[in-house]
Parts: C-alpha cells; structure tokens; sequence
C-alpha cells in the first residue's frame, strides 16, 4: 500500500479517487474559478501520470477523451497514480474561445508566474501543481474552428523513451517536431517531465473517430508502464507512420475551395488537392501538393484568402509503408461509430 497522493491542501489515500479544486482566481462578479483536476490513486506504487486537455478552451475533444478515461474499467485496477485535468483553460472552455479573457494563448504562456498576468497565473498554477508532480504527460488538442486533424501524435526527435510511448499510443501518424518557446511541452522537457501531445478533430466539435482513438492510445500507454493490465485494453490495429516533417498546402488565391482529398488520404506531390474558384465560376484555380505524404490536416472552410492554409501534409520516414497505411485509416473512418463505452474501452 503506498502513502496518499496529495494534491493541493487535500489527500488522496491509495485505493481512492478524488476530484480536488486548485483556486486561480476570481471573476469581476466575484465568481470563483478554479482548476479541477481529478487524482486516481492506485494501491501500489508506480509511474505518476497526468492527462490534460482544452488548454484552448474550443479544444472540446480533449475533455470527451478524458471523461471517457476516468470512466475506463481498467482504472480499478491501477497501479500508480492518475491526475486528470479535463479543463485546463476554463475560461476560454465557458466562452468557447481558444484564448483567455486577457487574448493571451496559454501554450505560449509558460512557465508563467505567480505575479504575473492571468495566463501566466495559470499556466504556473498548472505547471507546479500538476506537470512537475508527474513522470510523464498525454496533453490533449484538436485543431482550431474550421479545421480537422487526423488523429496524431507530436513528440520531440531524440527521446527514445518518447518514441517508446508514441509507438504504444499507435495513432495513425507520430509526428516528430520541435518544441516551441513558452509551450507546455518545452517547459515540461526541461522539468524532466516526458510529454506526449495528441492532435486530433477539430474546435468546438466532438469527432467520434478521434475520441476513440484518444482513450485507446492513453489506455495502451498506461499498459505499456505496467500502470494498468492489458484486458480490456483495445488493441492497436496496425504501426503508425512515423513523419519527420510537414508543410502546408495554401490558397494560391481568394474564392471558395471545393476539396478533393480527405484527411488520412496519400497523396504525391504534383496531386490536385482542391479547387478554388471565384462565386461566378469563371476563374478557377488548383491546389496542388508540393510533398508526398499523408493529409493530416485540412481546412473546411469554404471561404478562403489567398495565402490561407489549407492541406497539412505530413511527409513518413518510409513513404512505402504509408500508402497503406492511409488505406487502414479510410477503413476506419468509413466503419460503424462504437458510441457504448464498454465498446470503446
């Protein structure tokens, strides 16, 4: 039996689950908000795990990942502890706003500051009480409004333990790239923290292909560092496709799009993606791939500026494998949605 967990001013003895909450401020109403984080704390000692999600506030398939998780059967069974924060940004989650009320991107707010502004309280409120308590990270995003992604895992090149990990999460694609200047998986590198970050589906939208995916690569982590046995854990139905890196396919002017490629989708360089044309159908121009490599990304909008963004393309390490592998990934798109729980896990 291992001590208790604590998790704030509070305690969470071994065998038990609580949900505790961290003050970060108060409202001009004087409404308090907090941070709510979730501690499952197994009998025996292990690995220290936190999951976290909508850090952007419109990011809304984070939190489906994580109440699903906590709900998971596996759970009864833990060996180690689970900290949960379903909502990190709680008042972009309220507004349904990427950002804080003050227009500040809390991924760019780190390590932050007791002192400072809100996302700086914040994003060091999240770092000290949570990201550093814990061996290891799955924080959870989707892309912005009007955008999709492929469900997807990012780590940092060069971390064998990393790579470890993503291979047992087996989202269709592991994406390798660099961390960025204030994002929480910077900060947590330099804490020691190993940090895996899973993109998938979009803002403000729930994506049921996403949310399945997310619990299952969690799920298989946690089997992986021995934190959960392996019943009932689903089983990853084939490699993912490991891509060094990406670039953006962009309107090459203003007009409404008509895409041609679905996220998931192979395509080669030279490939018509899309067509934009202005509203009177007299000019009408391509979108055409300059990589070869899985659409990980992709706008739905219509309506597009010259310049915009509009197929994100991840290029593999081995581009023979992903061609098959982008056939794997239509199958599973194109199959029955598992909306029972006990399906999913």
């Amino acid at each position: 039996m291992q001590d208790p967990f604590v998790l704030g001013d509070e305690e969470i003895t071994a065998g038990t689950r609580r949900t505790v909450d961290l003050p970060v401020s108060v409202l001009s109403d004087h409404t308090p908000v907090t941070l709510s984080a979730h501690g499952v704390h197994g009998r025996r000692p292990g690995p220290v795990m936190f999951v976290s999600a909508a850090i952007h506030g419109d990011e809304v398939i984070g939190v489906e990942i994580v109440r699903r998780l906590l709900r998971a059967a596996p759970l009864s069974r833990l060996t180690g502890t689970l900290v949960a924060v379903p909502i990190v940004n709680s008042f972009g989650f309220i507004n349904r706003s990427r950002y804080l009320p003050d227009r500040r991107d809390l991924n760019r707010s780190f390590p932050g500051s007791p002192q400072g502004s809100l996302a700086s309280r914040l994003a060091h409120l999240f770092l000290t009480e949570i990201v550093t308590r814990c061996d290891l990270g799955i924080d959870l995003h989707s892309a912005a409004v009007g955008r999709t992604n492929l469900p997807q895992i990012r780590l940092t090149p060069g971390n064998p333990k990393l790579r470890d990990l993503g291979a047992a999460f087996a989202a269709p694609v592991t994406l390798l790239s660099k961390t960025r200047e204030g994002s929480l998986r910077l900060m947590a590198e330099e804490a020691g923290v190993d940090l895996l970050l899973y993109e998938a589906g979009e803002g403000l939208r729930f994506d049921e292909h996403a949310a399945r995916a997310g619990v299952a690569g969690i799920l298989r982590v946690m089997t992986r560092l021995g934190m959960i046995p392996g019943r009932g854990v689903p089983k990853a139905r084939g490699v993912s496709v490991v891509c060094e890196r990406s670039s953006w396919a962009r309107a090459p002017s203003g007009g409404l799009l008509r895409t041609l490629k679905r996220r998931g989708d192979f395509v080669e360089a030279g490939q018509v993606l899309g067509l934009v044309s202005d509203p009177f159908g007299e000019r009408e121009v391509e979108v055409v791939a300059e990589a070869t490599g899985i659409l990980v990304g992709r706008s739905d909008l219509p309506v597009v500026n010259e310049g915009d963004a509009l197929f994100h393309i991840a290029e593999p390490v081995e581009p023979s494998t992903a061609e098959a592998a982008a056939e794997r990934f239509d199958a599973e798109l194109t199959a029955p949605p598992l909306f029972d729980e006990d399906e999913i896990i």
